[in-house]
């Protein structure tokens, strides 16, 4: 049986006071914002966030949300809380200031909750999930991955992550905890690996894809997250191994 859908929130400005910072990879930062009016967000919805200069300029770039708080739950964050993990653009006009920059204390402007195409609703189908992140894309994914285990949901998920590096990997220590027979992790190392890991170091290939994903026999739902590139190559090598292009879900980062 589908379950009742509640009405999705209308997007809208709220002001968010950032109530806790720290350091997520050597270049990005987790941002934990008070947002007393907002609506509640799916997993992976983004919002547009909005700086304003003394002199009046304005900057907004989008992010995607790490954290999901469906309207009537009582999921974790608590309602009214945002949690956004923000990797560093070194030319851009945003993301350096909130990496750098931002102290608990300072207010931020959001628009949102953002999104419907690429988000996951617990109960809404059986059907297994597959998620594949590249670099910071795993962030929505995360918000799915932590969704999926705090409802108990029944579909049987599994993320594929390329990071650089042990420690350019986001909510490492979250992922490893969701980590069991209803939640697999496999992750790609492209430049270093830890001491005794048994795959190579390289870039995530078409047959390193088809061997730790959810075969397109299962008909999982898919959603991929990265760079434009990572995407559209994932994208490809998903229909060539026999997926529906109806079950694949890319999101593409790039905000500065």
């Amino acid at each position: 049986m589908t379950p009742v859908r509640a009405s999705r929130p209308r997007p809208a400005w709220h002001v968010a006071t950032v109530v806790e910072t720290r350091r997520e990879t050597p270049t990005a930062a987790r941002l934990v914002l008070d947002v007393p009016t907002w609506p509640g967000s799916e997993a992976g919805s983004h919002v547009d966030l909005r700086l304003t200069a003394p002199d009046g300029y304005q900057a907004s770039r989008s992010y995607s949300i790490a954290s999901s708080t469906p309207a009537g739950t009582t999921a974790e964050p608590p309602a009214g809380q945002v949690v956004l993990a923000i990797d560093e653009l070194p030319d851009g006009e945003v993301s350096p200031f909130l990496v750098r920059e931002v102290r608990p204390g300072d207010q931020l402007e959001l628009h949102g909750p953002l999104g419907a195409f690429f988000v996951w609703r617990p109960g809404e189908s059986d059907r297994p999930v597959q998620l594949i992140a590249g670099g910071s894309g795993v962030v929505p994914l995360y918000a799915m991955a932590a969704a999926h285990g705090a409802a108990d949901d029944a579909a049987r998920f599994r993320l594929l992550y390329s990071a650089r590096t042990p420690a350019d990997v986001f909510f490492a220590d979250e992922l490893t905890a969701l980590a069991g027979p209803a939640f697999g992790l496999d992750l790609v190392y492209t430049r270093e690996a830890p001491d005794g890991w048994p795959d190579a170091v390289g870039r995530l290939t078409r047959e390193t894809l088809a061997a730790r994903t959810i075969p397109a026999a299962e008909r999982p739902r898919v959603y991929v997250c990265g760079s434009t590139g990572f995407v559209e190559a994932v994208a490809r090598w998903l229909q060539e191994l026999g997926h529906a292009a109806a079950d694949i879900h890319t999101e593409r980062f790039g905000g500065l």
